[in-house]
């Protein structure tokens, strides 16, 4: 399965200059957990749910003071839309990441969440579940290796 299977195409992006109470209102506003912060169109970096909680905390001042760039998670990691997700996977946990910009070249097209990747393999665990079900074999979660007891 590659990523652009997966991704979002909904982006939410921002201008570098914006402050993090604009991106608060944002993310909230457009049911996001990150949004791609941008330095004349080009993506520079993302700010998280995990990353405004922690600037919140560390900054220890108003929202509208802080600067995204205080914020944001740079070097941008991104992956490339005929990637397969079982990269985009590896790469997440190599660098410790939930979300991953899907980018074609310098265009950004999209982004793929650890979360996009938990619910494809649930929708193929359940599909796997239907077939078995319906051929009377064993539920696939029963399944012993052989050298299970």
């Amino acid at each position: 399965m590659r990523v652009r299977e997966l991704m979002s195409t909904d982006l939410v992006t921002v201008p570098a200059e914006t402050d993090m109470r604009t991106v608060a209102e944002r993310m909230l506003h457009n049911r996001v957990g990150s949004v791609l912060v941008t330095n004349d169109g080009t993506p520079c970096g993302i700010v998280t749910e995990t990353d405004a909680l922690t600037v919140g905390y560390v900054a220890n001042k108003p929202f509208s003071e802080v600067s995204v760039v205080a914020a944001m998670s740079h070097p941008l990691q991104t992956i490339e839309p005929t990637a397969t997700v079982r990269t985009a996977t590896e790469r997440m946990i190599d660098e410790d990441i939930k979300k991953l910009p899907v980018v074609d070249e310098l265009d950004v097209q999209g982004i793929i969440t650890m979360t996009d990747i938990v619910r494809s393999h649930s929708d193929l665990l359940n599909e796997a579940r239907k077939l078995e079900r319906g051929r009377g074999d064993r539920d696939p979660t029963e399944w012993r290796g052989p050298f299970e007891e």
